[in-house]
């Protein structure tokens, strides 16, 4: 089965593809569900290009999965120039207005029916076939025995289902209630996770008192004390309208919620995850198995993409189930909530819910680089050595009073000291993208696409300031600075550390 996951931005999808994905999902600026990713525009095509000729084996999708209005088709036309420079292998849609556009203006690249067109049984699947799709993104809701059914009866179509990552409440996505809370549309791309929200159940007095229910009625039983309700009251008042929910961050601000006999309005769906579960899917028939999560973070994305390459391979007998194991372990390292196996086995699974967000024991510190050549690590250190013999020229040509001052100054200030780095035999030095703080001497652990996690204790790396040649006590985003290290690093490392705010078993509130 291919793996296809997502990326939100260019350097996501660098570490999409080296951390295993066969192929990767981007969304273009405007014409995504996912306005909130950072995703592609402007030049980054280039960088695109680059990528692919390095990954020659991989794949691009491209998003294009907004319901498309009038004044969107005709920005898209006006930009089919700049469209056109993407190496795309397949556009992912769900308005059919745009199909006839892309097979003008694309006629080499494939065309995908997005999760969002809801296409779950077999007849949908032979008219989007007839309709020139290559492949269809199934709707969630589809069971695995629907998949096989499906596939039975059209072969030719490749069918793409969802394995891991957030589900919403609304039928493969389809949802308004982010438009009806807050105004942003899920379909425009500006879904905010109401369904994420914590909210207080209850009804107001007003409503009550105005409804004609006579006193013996199991909703008139609200205004009295104590006592429980029986299912059938219960299920009477929740059916009623009556009931309203109060978000806990937007006191007095009143939603109504309506349960019907299958469903209720608002929920907060489980995290779906099938990595124990691939042989099954492969068994249905599926294809492609997707990742959702274009507005995740780097750290996520590699470390889904390897778990999953992992288990993948150990399923294509490439290696092991034990040398997949761990692997498949480190995405309890993620940020995540409760999972469940959705619609796959048991409509049960899907309606069961949880509270809160996601969490990881995590930070995401940097990234890590290829080697400097000799050459330039003999620049760093040299660049080092002279700015500390002009600092000491400088001291030495002050006036006696003067020096004295400085060098007790010094005595007095010691991070102003001038402190350079010292050859060491078998280390190398690395460029070191900085994305949180971290203090030098804080135990770090690389890890990288075969590399769990190596732990790497504060004496065995030093911080240091490339065009300076200066060591470094803490190091930040935007700061200049490569690691040096006898360690070994592997391409594409990424360096995490352990987020000192995080407590198992506790959800934090990150805002929104």
């Amino acid at each position: 089965m291919e793996l296809v996951c997502p990326a939100g931005n260019i350097d996501k999808l660098g570490y999409a593809y080296a951390y295993g994905a066969d192929t990767a999902y981007i969304g273009l600026k405007r014409f995504s569900l996912r306005i909130k990713a950072d995703n592609f525009y402007e030049d980054e095509y280039k960088r695109v290009i680059e990528l692919k000729k390095k990954y020659p084996q991989k794949r691009l999708f491209c998003a294009l999965n907004i319901a498309f209005h009038n004044h969107d088709l005709k920005m898209f036309l006006q930009n089919l120039d700049y469209f056109k420079q993407y190496p795309i292998d397949a556009f992912i849609v769900q308005d059919l207005g745009i199909v006839p556009i892309l097979q003008k203006e694309f006629p080499g690249t494939h065309l995908h029916l997005s999760t969002q067109a809801s296409c779950m049984n077999k007849e949908a699947v032979k008219m989007y076939h007839s309709l020139g799709f290559k492949r269809v993104v199934l709707g969630r809701e589809v069971s695995l025995d629907e998949i096989r059914e499906i596939k039975d009866a059209c072969p030719e179509m490749e069918l793409e289902c969802f394995a891991h990552g957030a589900m919403c409440i609304a039928y493969s996505g389809r949802c308004l209630m982010s438009a009806y809370l807050t105004g942003r549309s899920a379909q425009s791309g500006f879904c905010s996770h109401s369904c994420r929200w914590e909210y207080d159940l209850g009804v107001s007095r007003e409503q009550l008192a105005g409804s004609s229910c006579a006193k013996d009625s199991p909703l008139a039983k609200l205004n009295a004390e104590g006592g429980v309700i029986s299912a059938e009251a219960a299920k009477e008042i929740a059916q009623s309208g009556i009931l309203r929910l109060q978000e806990r961050q937007r006191p007095g601000e009143l939603f109504p919620v309506f349960e019907g006999d299958d469903f209720t309005a608002i929920l907060s769906s489980k995290d779906l995850c099938m990595i124990d579960h691939l042989a099954d899917m492969k068994k249905a028939g599926v294809d492609a198995i997707k990742v959702e999560g274009r507005m995740k973070s780097t750290y996520y994305v590699a470390m889904v993409a390897r778990a999953y390459r992992k288990a993948l391979d150990a399923l294509e007998g490439k290696i092991s189930a034990e040398e997949a194991a761990p692997f498949i372990a480190s995405l309890d390292d993620v940020a995540h909530r409760e999972s469940t196996t959705g619609f796959y086995y048991n409509r049960g699974d899907a309606d069961k819910t949880t509270i809160g967000a996601s969490d990881s024991p995590y930070l995401l510190a940097a990234s890590i680089g290829n080697a400097f050549s000799d050459e330039e690590c003999e620049n760093v250190f040299k660049t080092g050595e002279k700015l500390l013999a002009d600092r000491n020229a400088e001291l030495e040509a002050m006036h006696p009073a003067a020096r004295e001052a400085a060098l007790r100054d010094l005595e007095q200030h010691p991070e102003k000291k001038i402190k350079i780095a010292a050859k060491k035999e078998g280390w190398k030095l690395y460029p070191y993208n900085a994305l949180n703080r971290v203090d030098s001497g804080t135990e770090l652990e690389f890890v990288s696409p075969s590399v769990l996690a190596k732990k790497v204790a504060g004496s065995e790396y030093d911080f240091i300031n490339p065009k300076t040649g200066e060591l470094l006590d803490w190091v930040n985003a935007d700061h200049d600075c490569a690691i040096y290290t006898a360690v070994p690093v592997e391409e594409d490392t990424l360096v995490r550390v352990k987020d000192p705010d995080y407590r198992e078993g506790e959800i934090r509130d990150r805002g929104r």
